[in-house]
């Protein structure tokens, strides 16, 4: 029977303080409450002290420590661009200067070659107009002896047509003096 009037007296208390409300809002059970609230509490300090925020700290240095190494890596490789970019730029440079020095040594070659085949060729063309001054006087003097003849026996026959008999000394001295101006 005394277990009977436990149980009663159980279901008895347990209906009076469903009318008095929430269990929770009971002022008999805030210690309880508030012990447990700071257990709690302390708990989940000291799983995120010593779990969570070390695990997150070190993942925010490993990051850290990439974003730094990542932006050292590319001011260096930035710093290399730029030396290749001078270097590039250097021998760019001193190729135009070579370049330039290849054209006017080769215009030079070119313009002395050019001066030795002028003076040969002019060497050759004097030679030729001497040549040719040769053949023409005496082409000009066979033609005057040409002429000459041609006009002694061109008047020897006007004279004899007109009944005149001409000796040759005169007709050659006439001829002659007649070419002569």
């Amino acid at each position: 029977m005394a277990t009977t009037t436990t149980t009663e007296a159980a279901t008895e208390v347990a209906h009076e303080a469903a009318k008095a409300g929430m269990p929770q809002l009971d002022p008999t059970h805030f210690a309880n409450q508030i012990f447990w609230l700071v257990v709690t509490l302390l708990v989940i300090f000291f799983v995120l002290k010593l779990v969570a925020l070390p695990r997150i700290g070190g993942t925010l240095a490993t990051r850290r420590g990439t974003i730094v190494n990542d932006l050292a890596a590319a001011e260096e490789l930035k710093q290399k661009a730029v030396a290749a970019e001078k270097a590039y730029n250097d021998a760019l440079v001193a190729a135009r200067a070579e370049a330039g020095k290849i054209v006017t040594a080769a215009k030079a070659d070119i313009q002395a070659d050019l001066n030795k085949a002028i003076a040969k060729a002019d060497l050759e063309i004097s030679a030729k107009a001497a040549e040719s001054a040769g053949r023409i006087d005496e082409i000009r003097a066979g033609a005057q002896d040409a002429i000459a003849e041609v006009a002694k026996d061109t008047a020897k026959e006007l004279v004899a047509a007109l009944g005149g008999k001409a000796d040759a000394r005169s007709i050659t001295a006439a001829v002659t003096a007649r070419l002569k101006g």
